[in-house]
């Protein structure tokens, strides 16, 4: 049975202290923070903005000020006279595969945007069957103006790939999706081959990031989903990972990172979302601790999760009731605002760079603060309670 690919909802070096004349001879670096009222802070020569839906090696000076809002900037050229606002990551140099990337809106787009923008090499594995779409989108530009930082430059992305994370290898694929026509002309798009063809063509990566999930019983209560079903669920948003790392992991540089998405559901009640789905994110989280502790010990390599917030993607349109979350989010979480997709991929950049090099078996929410909330406050048993609103 084909299985579907959901963008749903790297490497932490050290550098021996340098002078502040060398600290900032980096000709690409991105920033994480906002404009800053210091003057020394805003007279960058040029930032490139990194916008949503697919890591650093040099020691930074925080400039004090007021942020607004939390951007992405990469900064084309700097010099000693020029303090950067932030904390400077520098990704150059460092390669990244980014797996479940299908169209120019989820969140693994996100953080293949923001990697790039960081200088880091952009390797997607992309399912078998939105393969050509995908392609035929890059080559004939459907995507050019999503593909843009702020400096003009597009998001390059060195190699397409074809993927079907549920597959470890050939032998594994059932005959009936070996002659699928969807599946028709690919080739190597197993685990196993994938990896190999990484291999083959760049030798190694520094960053893994897992970015697909898929229910195909998604709609149906937890009680009504099937055997069938559920392992499904299982196998194609957590077992993935696990797959994914386990054959990645001898060509992963040693300090590199791995990350992967999940969702308030791995613990909290959401109805609507079952099939499965929230044992398999349940288990992503657990299996992200574990191989934290595996790959730590192995090859000093970093694996964390992402507990993103609902994003109004393609791919999260499948469960049905994503904008009925999307509001419910807004009006309840701490932070009343929308929740951007770069605001996972500015995450993403900071938990692969050696900022982040200390965290490791962790979930990071990015959710506007949502995971904090024991109740929802638009329930009529609030109504006469003097609850703060955003006035902003």
């Amino acid at each position: 049975m084909a299985t579907t690919t959901v963008s749903n909802l790297s490497i932490a070096m050290s550098r021996p202290k340098v002078t502040p004349s060398q600290r900032f001879a980096s000709v690409r670096s991105v920033v994480f923070g906002g404009r800053s009222k210091i003057q020394s802070c805003d007279t960058l020569a040029s930032v490139s903005h990194v916008a949503s839906v697919q890591p650093f090696k040099q020691d930074s000076i925080l400039c004090a000020g007021k942020f607004d809002k939390i951007v992405t900037k990469a900064t084309s050229e700097s010099n000693a006279n020029n303090q950067v606002a932030g904390l400077a990551i520098d990704l150059k140099g460092k390669r990244a595969f980014i797996a479940g990337v299908a169209d120019d809106n989820g969140y693994g787009w996100a953080i293949a945007k923001s990697l790039a923008a960081a200088g880091a090499e952009i390797l997607v594995g992309t399912w078998v069957p939105a393969l050509n779409i995908f392609e035929s989108s890059l080559r004939r530009g459907k995507f050019d103006e999503s593909r843009k930082l702020q400096d003009g430059s597009l998001m390059e992305i060195a190699k397409v790939y074809p993927l079907d994370a549920v597959y470890d290898n050939l032998e594994d694929v059932p005959e009936d999706v070996k002659t699928n026509k969807r599946y028709a002309g690919a080739k190597n798009w197993t685990v196993q081959e994938v990896v190999e063809s990484v291999k083959k063509d760049f030798g190694t990566i520094d960053i893994l990031v897992h970015s697909l999930a898929n229910g195909p019983e998604v709609s149906k209560p937890l009680s009504e989903t099937s055997r069938k079903g559920y392992l499904a669920a299982i196998s194609a948003s957590s077992y993935s990972y696990i797959s994914l790392l386990k054959h990645f992991l001898p060509i992963i540089n040693p300090g590199g990172s791995s990350l992967s998405l999940t969702y308030i559901a791995s613990e909290r009640i959401i109805p609507g979302y079952g099939g499965g789905m929230s044992s398999a994110k349940a288990a992503l989280e657990s299996d992200t601790r574990v191989l934290a502790f595996e790959a730590g010990r192995k090859k000093r390599i970093r694996v964390n999760t992402i507990s993103a917030g609902p994003l109004g993607s393609r791919a999260a349109k499948a469960i049905g009731f994503i904008d009925t979350m999307i509001d419910y989010s807004f009006t309840n979480a701490p932070l009343q605002k929308e929740l951007h997709a770069e605001e996972v991929g500015n995450t993403a950049a900071f938990l692969a760079s050696p900022l982040a090099s200390a965290i490791t078996g962790a979930v990071v929410y990015v959710d506007n603060g949502l995971n904090a909330m024991g109740v929802g406050v638009d329930s009529p048993v609030f109504k006469d309670l003097n609850i703060p609103k955003d006035n902003h």
